[in-house]
């Protein structure tokens, strides 16, 4: 399938992996790379720039095909080390990066210099635009029902691609409630120029978490997750479990004295023990609705192959099937 994100890219399949903490290792990134589609690896992961250089390289041994890293900017007192992680990125000759957070004006002359295509992620049409204005060579459109992060709009991906494709002139992705050939295909109709999945491809036999994990999102429908933080301007999609129903309690009876250090325990430094070792109760975790489709456990290839024929046989078949003979 050709689109202006497979031209863009240099990939394949219109499918992308999106970052995500402590699940985008090479491992993962490499098996969605070799898939046709385009793997990523979570750069903040990596504790300093030193670590994602590594990281990079051992991508590199894994596959020839390209594949990115994600570079959030988080709102912080205490930066990481951006520029350095930039500097990995660069010298590791990364052909693709994913920016997420806050506006990546400041980085984009040096990677857009070094020829670096630049996706933004973007949960409303008014920051698309904004980093379309930047230089963004593309977005990545987040719809109410992703995992993490989905802004403070609440709007679903049904109206939100359709506006996206009003306005914007770039290529764009969609994300949040992909899983499948159906939402490939109806992403693509709405507009948009491929699909980036989280949830779904941490399902998957080479993501490199516990299996306690993948079990679960397998388990799990569309009403087991819950929005954490919204009081705090901060909205985050994550799977419930005990750690974050306290947390919704402390919510509920601190209201609108609550601050970020009254739920920390809850909310940070939680991912190793979730993810490697598999403490499903330690905390919150993004998570997005669409694990209410996912009920296998496939390989990357299996799944992407999967997804690009459901996609062919819909255009192809069912909706082809749809228009009306001409009449003679």
């Amino acid at each position: 399938m050709r689109t202006r994100i497979t031209e863009l890219l240099g990939i394949e399949h219109p499918i992308i992996q999106g970052g995500m903490h402590y699940v985008g290792f090479a491992e993962l990134a490499a098996a969605v790379s070799n898939a046709g589609g385009l793997g990523i690896i979570t750069g903040l992961t990596q504790r300093t720039p030193e670590d994602l250089a590594t990281e990079i390289a051992r991508c590199r041994e894994m596959t020839d095909k390209p594949f990115g890293v994600n570079l959030t900017f988080l709102p912080t007192v205490t930066a990481p080390d951006y520029p350095g992680y930039v500097r990995a990125i660069l010298e590791g000759g990364v052909p693709v990066v994913e920016t997420a957070g806050r506006n990546p004006e400041a980085v984009l002359p040096v990677l857009k210099g070094a020829g670096v295509k630049v996706i933004h992620k973007c949960t409303s049409v008014r920051h698309a635009l904004k980093a379309q204005s930047i230089g963004c060579d593309a977005v990545s459109v987040d719809g109410f029902e992703c995992g993490g992060h989905p802004g403070e709009d609440d709007v679903p991906n049904m109206i939100l691609l359709p506006r996206a494709a009003d306005e914007l002139e770039i290529p764009f992705v969609a994300s949040g409630g992909q899983a499948d050939g159906r939402s490939l295909v109806a992403s693509l109709a709405m507009g948009a120029d491929g699909i980036n999945m989280g949830t779904r491809f941490i399902a998957t036999q080479e993501a490199p978490v516990h299996q306690r994990v993948k079990d679960a999102i397998v388990a799990a429908s569309e009403l087991d997750t819950r929005l954490v933080m919204r009081p705090l301007r901060n909205t985050e999609r994550v799977m419930v479990n005990a750690a974050v129903e306290q947390l919704l309690e402390k919510e509920r009876e601190l209201g609108a004295n609550l601050a970020f250090e009254d739920i920390i325990e809850q909310v940070a430094g939680v991912y190793p023990r979730i993810m490697i070792e598999g403490d499903m109760d330690a905390g919150a975790w993004s998570c997005g609705m669409v694990a209410g489709l996912i009920h296998d456990i496939p390989t990357c290839k299996e799944l992407i192959d999967r997804i690009m024929a459901e996609a062919e046989e819909i255009i192809c078949g069912r909706l082809t099937g749809m228009l009306a003979a001409p009449v003679a």
